[in-house]
């Protein structure tokens, strides 16, 4: 029997469910004029479903006999991947109205997708952890394709389909050969087993699902999907593949290795560590003759997750808060460098994706050209601004966890990253200049925009909020 107390855990999914399919049954028999409806009703879906976050049944505890956890991790966890799906819904209108391609499915693919999401941030099984991963990736093999007239959109769903797949399978693979050797698919039983001591089938086992998990957050070596996903998805998809998924394949990735793999840090600290630094390696020296803006941020987010990796290689508390923090500072700055994309439009209106037509923006667009600059500067770790401390944050802790030589190769790989950022700003300010881009034409880009620049200029004041709440994230799971 279904406990009452279980239901209150999740009520975020029930949320969003419930919201969901009342919307798909509006979307179905109303037609496609529901769309700016379907959209907005969609972001108050999301908005009630983190305010039902705020409450003792949401704050701890496990529900369904251990198969899902509602702990503070999780929940932090949530609240970055409601803010960036609804940013990622509420942006999509004027860049689908060139086209006349969005449907009302748009934002419902994307309310289905946060329910695996929240699945996977708050799985405590490896049966909950499967199901909320193929949820979410159901829906993305859909929306990244959502154009079906673009060869370039349909194109990027095939692969991202095709080398899911792959990845489902890779992952299934581990999770039966710990179930098979541990004898539970619970993550308080995986750890149990594994306290006893590592056995090959269970080294294999872990080596399996990280790397399954490697794909779903485009760590090398498993990244070869995302520069062409990216690149072919709609901007608008794109800024949701690299902000939501994002911090959900991540945090699902925390919990599987402290909550299921904890007694074996030794073991999995070793893949992290290789992972973290080959991405970092690769997502900064790949960017570099990088012609398209969206192929550039596909592997500037590889540069990052191998970043935030090297706070969770560090395998402390200390260590998980400081990647939630930049999780968190991360999620502001792409989504903001995404938004400034979609402002880049020839006079007719058509989104252009070249950084050759950034040339000379700074003459004719200022209020642009500063975003990117904050954006580019942030992400390439420039102090004062955000992206320094992000990258500080998981720099202290991997060297307080004695892992000095990931910090320095780390800190090193940064300068390197930093060139194919400098390389956009010299772009917008020196260059000669190209054609004109058309004017802003959505107030609530703009402002939200600008609202992202705010918080990686002035994001230090909200630090002491911030550190809080992280190290209240990473304690749930020790």
């Amino acid at each position: 029997m279904i406990e009452t107390a279980s239901l209150l855990m999740v009520m975020p999914e029930l949320v969003l469910t419930a919201g969901g399919l009342v919307l798909l049954m509006v979307a179905a028999y109303a037609g496609d004029r529901t769309t700016p409806a379907v959209s907005w009703a969609s972001v108050g879906v999301l908005i009630a479903a983190a305010l039902s976050l705020n409450g003792l049944p949401t704050t701890g505890g496990s529900a369904f006999d251990g198969l899902y956890q509602a702990d503070a991790f999780a929940g932090f966890a949530k609240v970055l991947i409601y803010l960036a799906a609804a940013v990622s819904i509420i942006v999509a209108p004027r860049f689908f109205a060139q086209g006349g391609a969005l449907r009302a499915e748009y934002p419902i693919l994307i309310l289905f997708a946060c329910i695996g999401m929240g699945m996977m941030v708050s799985s405590s099984d490896l049966l909950t952890l499967y199901v909320g991963l193929e949820m979410n990736s159901l829906a993305a093999y859909v929306l990244a394709s959502f154009m079906r007239q673009d060869e370039r959109s349909s194109e990027a769903g095939l692969k991202y389909f095709v080398l899911g797949a792959l990845a489902s399978g890779i992952l299934l693979y581990g999770i039966s050969l710990l179930y098979g050797f541990s004898g539970t698919t619970s993550f308080g039983g995986i750890a149990a087993a594994l306290g006893d001591g590592v056995s090959n089938g269970e080294l294999f086992g872990m080596v399996f699902v990280l790397s399954g998990l490697a794909f779903k957050i485009s760590a090398v070596p498993f990244h070869m999907w995302t520069p062409d996903v990216y690149e072919g998805a709609p901007t608008p998809v794109t800024a949701f593949f690299a902000s939501a998924p994002k911090v959900a394949a991540l945090g699902l990735t925390i919990r599987v290795a402290i909550e299921a793999m904890g007694p074996a840090g030794m073991a999995w600290q070793q893949i992290v560590i290789f992972v973290a630094l080959a991405s970092i390696l690769l997502g900064a020296v790949a960017a570099i003759g990088q012609t398209n803006i969206k192929r550039l941020l596909a592997y500037s987010s590889i540069n990052n997750i191998g970043f935030a990796l090297v706070g969770l290689a560090a395998g402390t508390p200390a260590g998980v808060a400081a990647t939630m923090s930049y999780l968190a500072i991360y999620i502001v700055m792409t989504l903001g460098s995404f938004l400034c994309v979609l402002q880049m439009r020839d006079k007719d209106g058509n989104p252009v994706e070249t950084i050759a037509s950034l040339s000379g923006l700074s003459q004719s667009r200022k209020g642009l050209a500063a975003c990117f600059a904050i954006f580019m500067f942030s992400l390439a770790g420039i102090p004062p601004l955000f992206g320094f401390w992000a990258k500080f944050l998981v720099f202290d802790a991997a060297v307080a966890a004695g892992l000095t030589g990931l910090a320095v190769f780390g800190i090193a790989a940064s300068v390197i990253g930093a060139f194919y950022y400098l390389k956009i700003i010299k772009t917008i300010y020196f260059d000669e200049p190209a054609a004109e881009y058309a004017p802003g034409g959505s107030k609530v880009e703009g402002v939200i925009m600008t609202a992202c620049a705010a918080v990686v200029v002035l994001g230090y004041l909200l630090n002491p909020f911030l550190d809080s709440v992280s190290a209240a994230a990473a304690a749930s799971l020790f």
